[in-house]
């Protein structure tokens, strides 16, 4: 890790596009700006790991939707089923010629 030492209105650049600024220091807390591009998102690491714990709950729940829905195939033998006659979207037709 590298430590460096700063003054409130001094920056740390990272690489040639993230800049991390020391906006104030008030006893132990100090205040940071960070001027990133949209593309780089930037979270404080509790709010980065809660997002990280929820992106692996929902891949789980999605491959549990997918487990299921094998199971449903395999109830059925593999066939998908068809719909009754006249279900489904009808036909486009051309209007009637007008005279």
């Amino acid at each position: 890790m590298l430590v460096l030492s700063r003054l409130v209105d001094e920056t740390i650049m990272i690489g040639d596009d993230i800049e991390i600024t020391i906006v104030d220091i008030r006893g132990d807390k100090v205040r940071i700006g960070i001027a990133a591009p949209a593309r780089v998102p930037v979270h404080r690491k509790e709010v980065y790991l809660a997002i990280k714990q929820a992106n692996v709950e929902a891949a789980a729940a999605d491959s549990a939707a997918v487990d299921t829905l094998g199971s449903i195939g395999a109830t059925l033998g593999g066939k998908t089923p068809s719909a009754p006659p006249g279900a489904g979207p009808k036909p486009l037709t051309p209007p009637p010629a007008k005279k």
